[in-house]
């Protein structure tokens, strides 16, 4: 299974940012597969809050556009919603720590913490995501 991070889904969703083809190429395949897909809330509000971002987009999608993409994405058949299990706080304390994640470095330990209790792969262009001991994660965009 693999846990997608919103920098991932922003580049998939934006055609004007140099990574979008290998993102949407990446995305699309990942739909396609027979491989379960995670997304977190965490991710989800993240994506919703900076497409329809005036200052970081010249035209932000509107609401109703941006729910849709969700809704198709929540819908599909291999697409799961992680939540956490009783075990989280216990582990995102731990990568809080032996991470030291500090900062917005804390959004990454959540996510790392939602990927180990469901033995997912994070999927991020964010190399931060290494500091997290036992964590298994990609870069899908990375140049073989």
């Amino acid at each position: 299974m693999i846990l997608v991070d919103a920098n991932v889904l922003l580049y998939a969703q934006d055609s004007t940012c140099p990574q979008h083809d290998r993102a949407r190429s990446w995305w699309d395949t990942l739909l396609s597969g027979g491989d379960d897909v995670a997304l977190c809330w965490p991710v989800i509000t993240a994506f919703l809050r900076i497409v329809t971002h005036s200052r970081i987009y010249r035209q932000p999608l509107s609401t109703a556009e941006a729910l849709a993409v969700v809704n198709r994405w929540l819908t599909h058949p291999t697409v799961r919603l992680l939540t956490p299990t009783p075990e989280h706080w216990r582990l995102f304390q731990e990568l809080l720590t032996t991470g030291q994640a500090t900062a917005n470095l804390v959004s990454d330990a959540h996510l790392a913490a939602l990927a180990r209790e469901h033995g997912a792969t994070v999927a991020s262009t964010d190399a931060d995501f290494a500091r997290f001991r036992g964590l298994r994660w990609v870069n899908p965009l990375a140049k073989a």
